[in-house]
């Protein structure tokens, strides 16, 4: 994974923006007007994704390249590196979840005004 195919894949789910919110150097992906994934731009090895707390305290036992997410809420959020023992496969389905856990948490509302399938 690099940085074009990531910005790609995020950019390519239903309802989703990028921005600079914080910084010239930090892209921000958002669901909904919520935050999914963040990569470096000057340093765009790792990414920061949300993820379930147990399935977090998992892949860092099993993954070097798993971390607790690095200026975020280290229970919700992991920094996932492109160039570690994480597979590509891997990444993708951590975007999916992260793209997923978002989503469940909008309102019916939020969901309704941005076109997202409410299961």
């Amino acid at each position: 994974m690099n940085i074009e195919e990531l910005r790609e894949y995020c950019l390519s789910k239903h309802a989703v923006s990028e921005h600079f919110p914080f910084d010239d150097d930090t892209l921000v992906f958002k669901v909904a007007g919520k935050m999914f994934c963040l990569i470096s731009i000057a340093q765009p090895n790792t990414c920061n994704l949300k993820c379930i707390p147990e399935k977090s305290l998992e892949l860092r036992a099993n993954y070097k390249g798993i971390i607790p997410g690095f200026h975020m809420d280290k229970t919700h959020w992991n920094t996932v590196s492109f160039n570690l023992d994480v597979p590509h496969s891997l990444i993708v389905d951590l975007i999916d979840l992260s793209y997923q856990l978002v989503c469940n948490n909008l309102s019916k509302k939020v969901k309704k005004e941005a076109g997202i399938s409410q299961h």
